[in-house]
């Protein structure tokens, strides 16, 4: 399988006028530009998933709608609790084995993310990943498991992915 994980876009600030809750923040204009780069740098990349699935919280929604509209897939797109900053791990992992997917794009959050990066290349959640907001990193997993079971292909930026949007 082959796991994409994608970090959502720049949001309001935790806070902000009319954001009380942290689940309701919406991205912003700049937060959608840089989006639309890292879209165009996946068509590039001629990324396609069986499975889109994202935190239901607002800015990871938007983010997986965006990419899935850019891509064509908005009837893959799907939400899952397990991919709230405070989802399990578990929870996640069981989901996915169900589904049997040769390609899955994640949408959510950190350090949820990065966390579950770790668990899945060395069975504990506290390597130092840093995974930007749109940050896109893939997983080659053969068999997922609880635990090390992945191996890491890329970890891409934003500001890599821009570059593979403006390339001919």
């Amino acid at each position: 399988m082959d796991l994409y994980i994608l970090r959502h876009a720049i949001a309001v600030e935790r806070g902000e006028d009319g954001y009380a809750r942290d689940a309701d923040r919406p991205l912003t204009p700049e937060g959608k530009r840089k989006l639309k780069r890292v879209a165009e740098a996946m068509q590039k990349l001629d990324l396609s998933f069986d499975l889109l699935l994202s935190s239901p919280y607002l800015r990871a929604r938007q983010t997986a709608e965006l990419v899935a509209e850019a891509l064509g897939q908005k009837k893959k797109l799907e939400f899952a609790d397990s991919l709230k900053p405070d989802g399990s791990f578990r929870n996640l992992i069981d989901y996915l084995k169900n589904w049997k997917s040769r390609s899955v794009l994640l949408v959510g959050h950190e350090p949820h993310l990065s966390g579950l990066i770790s668990f899945l290349l060395s069975g504990r959640p506290n390597l130092s990943i840093t995974l930007k907001k749109v940050g896109l990193c893939r997983l080659a997993v053969d068999k997922l498991n609880y635990g090390q079971c992945a191996t890491n292909e890329w970890l891409l930026t934003p500001g890599q992915m821009g570059c593979i949007a403006k390339s001919s």
